[in-house]
């Protein structure tokens, strides 16, 4: 069994003891971020062109990746992104697998440290249908993080098209689902949303840093 595996939000939910909750915006108080005129010049070349060959390949290269790259640069390298990455964390319950992208609170290229935003590619363009495998991946990024002492406050999840984009976050044993989903002509929310996420955990780990230097 592996992350690809949980085809239903019930079977994670009742494997790992978590609740849903799918109710209200999450973000509807994150700043729009901007684009780059180079993000804007590819995407203006690639989504149609995605779009019309309409295979998942096609729009993991041609619209994902350049805005997952594009967050990575707005954040000056200071966090790391991978790409079907394998991330075994507990093979017995299924939290193994290969993932299509990861954020990490971690500038480290080389390997994957302190995973805190899984994104999915949705199959056949429908993005509930990849809802369990995305919080299959963040309850593994959850385990991991404690497991190396990492303090986290909560783990955001995406499931994307290419096109639709929905977030998903971690917190306290439940699962919030946010109720908009957002276009790819709303770049501007989608990277404002991920930059706003990414800095609240970095720092927040300063936060919690600096208390324990206090407390020392």
């Amino acid at each position: 069994m592996s992350y690809s595996d949980f085809k239903t939000l019930d079977d994670v939910k009742s494997q790992f003891g978590i609740s849903v909750s799918s109710s209200g915006s999450l973000f509807k108080n994150t700043k729009n971020t901007e684009q780059s005129e180079q993000l804007n010049n590819i995407l203006e070349e690639n989504v149609s062109l995605a779009l019309n060959i309409n295979t998942e390949k096609a729009r993991s290269e041609l619209i994902i990746a350049p805005v997952l790259v594009e967050v990575r640069k707005l954040l000056e390298r200071k966090v790391s992104l991978f790409s079907g990455v394998e991330f075994n964390v507990d093979e017995k319950a299924g939290l193994n697998g290969y993932c299509d992208f990861l954020f990490s609170q971690s500038p480290n290229q080389i390997f994957l440290e302190f995973p805190v935003i899984c994104i999915v590619e949705a199959k056949n363009e429908n993005i509930k249908s990849a809802y369990a495998q995305c919080v299959a991946e963040m309850i593994a990024s959850e385990i991991y993080n404690k497991k190396h002492s990492h303090q986290v406050t909560y783990i955001l999840g995406v499931v994307t098209t290419g096109s639709n984009w929905r977030f998903l976050k971690l917190e306290n044993n439940t699962v919030s689902i946010d109720f908009e989903e957002y276009l790819i002509s709303s770049v501007p929310k989608i990277l404002g949303i991920f930059v706003d996420v990414m800095n609240f955990v970095t720092e927040k780990k300063t936060y919690i840093a600096n208390t324990l230097l206090c407390s020392q």
